[in-house]
């Protein structure tokens, strides 16, 4: 990556805004959104937002700002920037972001309005009722491994609590109370043979095992690019062949040798 996506808290901050215009207005609009208090560039601030349309002011700018320790990102001029803003798709609390890394800001806003189509309107409320039952679903599993392996079953494709599918808080309540023998997920292990080093030649099937395994088992030559495709908090195990005896939940091992 090239850039660590990130969420800052700006509600009552100041962030320093430069510049008029229908760009400058986006960015104040957006900012604002956020509850950041505009402020010129005199101000105290950790966060700087440069819309000049000419290029040499431009320049000058970030480079007065930086010189502060300021975090700037300047619209249009990606080699300037710290930080750039990216496409949103709002359903508060729930927030996807799109970034390009300036790139493409047309291609992020495609991607952007693709997911305002996918993503239900009541995706917010089932994350906030989920949020507020997070003492009742604790209770139901007090494992933490269980807990973690229930949520994502539930929210899996075709699960009770599944985002793409629209819902009303009271599911939430009802997968909860409801009478699930496996709420937790079975134990599983499945066996990823990469066909080339180039996570984009994984099927979609693969990089969802990657994506929800609870522990990789990484055979001897698979590259982290691989790797970096499961989850951050997913164990990563080197190993030199299938594992004997893998660990409770999913498990998947990947090599770049079939496997007899």
């Amino acid at each position: 990556m090239q850039n660590l996506p990130v969420f800052i808290r700006l509600q009552n901050r100041p962030v320093i805004l430069l510049g008029d215009g229908d760009a400058a207005d986006a960015k104040r609009r957006i900012l604002e959104r956020a509850g950041a208090e505009i402020v010129d560039e005199d101000e105290t601030a950790a966060l700087a937002v440069v819309a000049l349309d000419d290029g040499e002011a431009a320049k000058a700018a970030v480079e007065r700002l930086k010189a502060r320790g300021i975090l700037v990102n300047a619209v249009d001029r990606p080699s300037l920037c710290d930080f750039t803003l990216p496409a949103i798709v709002d359903r508060d609390p729930v927030i996807v972001a799109i970034g390009t890394g300036g790139a493409s800001a047309g291609m992020a806003k495609s991607l952007r309005q693709r997911l305002e189509q996918m993503l239900p309107a009541r995706l917010g409320a089932i994350a906030r009722r989920l949020r507020d039952k997070r003492p009742d679903i604790k209770a139901k599993w007090p494992d933490g491994d269980a807990r973690r392996r229930a949520i994502d079953a539930a929210l899996d494709e075709g699960g009770p609590l599944d985002p793409l599918v629209p819902h009303v808080p009271r599911d939430v309540d009802s997968w909860i109370e409801g009478d699930d023998d496996a709420p937790a997920g079975k134990d599983q292990f499945e066996i990823v043979q990469l066909r080339s080093a180039d996570p984009h030649d994984l099927t979609i099937g693969e990089t969802l095992l990657l994506g929800r395994a609870d522990t990789l088992y990484l055979a001897p030559g698979v590259p982290q690019t691989i790797s970096n495709r499961g989850r951050a908090d997913a164990q990563r195990v080197n190993v030199s062949d299938v594992p004997d005896d893998p660990a409770p939940g999913l498990s998947v091992y990947v090599t770049v040798t079939p496997v007899e």
